[in-house]
């Protein structure tokens, strides 16, 4: 089942995708390009359309949750796995919102990401096998609710993207210039996040971006 399925690699530590590459490709997986942060991911996604991404929540630059975001509405039939050290159920929370279809920890045996791929690329939700079974009729009862885990939805995309550069420590004029934009905009931006966020420090913005997953 898993011959000739195209995969991307994301994960900021080189070790860990030369480590884990070719244990899939050993079980028949065609790793078709390999992203060091979100926003290469976004890109070549769109490039190479896999079957299959297996992202990091931690990233620089964009973090895996807003990539696989907007790896979902690009690309609506890829099929993404979140593989992380965090197993707080908030996290998984957010990466099912964004478009996940899996989500599992790092320290889970080889055989459960192979689990895993099978799970999602057969239209199945898999969380780890440590989690309770009990999470995802959690999670499907928080959607029914109609609620949101938190403010983040309320951003736009390039208010997410400030968010996460001013939590790595970005002054404006840096933002600015990584952006490619006007440093009156970045402040504007910075000013209409701590409205919708109801924050209105920068170590609070930094508190937040850690509480909600962006930066570690």
């Amino acid at each position: 089942m898993l011959d000739r399925l195209r995969a991307i690699l994301v994960e900021d530590h080189t070790i860990v995708r030369e480590g884990l590459r070719p244990l899939l490709e050993g079980r028949g997986v065609v790793i078709v390009g390999e992203a060091g942060d979100g926003l290469q991911a976004v890109k070549l996604a769109k490039e190479e359309k896999p079957d299959l991404v297996i992202m990091d929540l931690m990233l620089p630059r964009l973090s895996g949750i807003e990539a696989a975001r907007r790896i979902r509405k690009s690309l609506p039939n890829v099929k993404i796995i979140m593989l992380t050290i965090h197993d707080e159920p908030p996290f998984v929370f957010k990466s099912l919102e964004a478009g996940a279809n899996g989500y599992l920890v790092k320290e889970s045996p080889l055989d459960e990401l192979i689990a895993a791929i099978r799970a999602v690329m057969s239209g199945e939700t898999y969380l780890s096998s440590n989690f309770p079974r009990t999470l995802l009729g959690s999670y499907a009862k928080h959607r029914q609710r109609g609620k949101k885990t938190d403010e983040f939805a309320l951003l736009t995309k390039r208010e997410r993207e400030i968010l996460q550069y001013i939590a790595e420590g970005y002054t404006s004029p840096r933002i600015a210039q990584t952006l490619f934009i006007s440093r009156k905009t970045v402040e504007n931006h910075r000013a209409n996040i701590m409205e919708k966020l109801n924050i209105h420090d920068t170590a609070g913005l930094v508190r937040y971006a850690i509480k909600i997953g962006l930066v570690e």
